[in-house]
């Protein structure tokens, strides 16, 4: 009976930290969506249209966002940290290098990118 129990109470808890996850995970990426789309924060959405989402007035400078659900989270970081590490010419800044974004910040976006299939 013990063993029930205690299996029980693991069983939930577990359950409560998986929900706790999920919700902070969608605050999260929601955080990084307004980061994305906000001129005076990320302002990505000044170079950068997503697959598959109605923006109002992307820019066409960078790429077109698509597939990004498919990339490790390290190299979406790296990319928005500091672009020049994977692309020497890049025109993308470095949002971490500057100091623009904070590591909160930009884990944020990525968190946001995340979403983007």
């Amino acid at each position: 009976m013990k063993l029930i129990k205690s299996l029980l109470a693991a069983s939930a808890i577990s359950v409560l930290m998986v929900s706790g996850s999920f919700a902070n995970d969608a605050t999260l990426v929601k955080e990084g969506e307004k980061i994305f789309m906000t001129k005076k924060l990320g302002n990505c959405i000044a170079c950068h249209a997503i697959n598959g989402k109605v923006l109002d007035g992307p820019g066409s400078m960078g790429p077109k966002l698509q597939y990004l659900s498919s990339w490790p989270k390290e190299a979406l970081y790296e990319k928005v940290y500091d672009p020049y590490t994977t692309n020497p010419i890049s025109a993308m800044p470095a949002f971490g290098k500057n100091g623009w974004l904070s590591d909160h910040e930009i884990n944020a976006v990525v968190a946001f990118l995340q979403t983007i299939n």
